[in-house]
């Protein structure tokens, strides 16, 4: 049986994004995106845990803030651990692609203009399949 581990989600950052090395020397940027869903009449938030590795955490820590619109294409992924006798669980998208939405960053006010992205120097689609595990 054939079987496909692919998200898609398109939302925005809850807080800025943290990064951290790994003993190894690869960088991993951890963030939160809320997606929002509207129907009949009522909103539902969804808060989804994301980290982007190598080449895609560079262009989140230096472009990605608090209330940055993202669409990001990953896959999903459950760790277990044990902590004081008891199992505890953690579900996250890893992230392999990631494209800024909404506009150009408006430096003075640290938000989004609604002006067309630009194309250079930043980056406004990056993807990244090497992995460090």
């Amino acid at each position: 049986m054939a079987s496909l581990n692919k998200v898609q989600i398109i939302g925005n950052l809850g807080k800025d994004p943290e990064s951290r090395m790994t003993p190894s020397g690869a960088k991993a940027v951890s963030f939160s995106v809320a997606v929002t869903e509207k129907y009949n009449g009522e909103e539902k938030t969804e808060w989804v845990n994301v980290v982007v590795w190598n080449k895609v955490a560079d262009i989140a820590e230096k472009y990605l803030r608090k209330g940055s619109s993202v669409y990001i294409e990953g896959k999903m992924q459950t760790s277990k651990w044990e902590s004081d006798g008891q199992t505890k669980y953690k579900t996250e998208v890893i992230g392999f692609s990631l494209q800024m939405l909404g506009g150009k960053q408006d430096n003075q006010q640290g938000g989004f203009t609604s002006a067309p992205q630009q194309a250079s120097p930043g980056y406004s689609s990056v993807e990244d399949q090497e992995l460090p595990f």
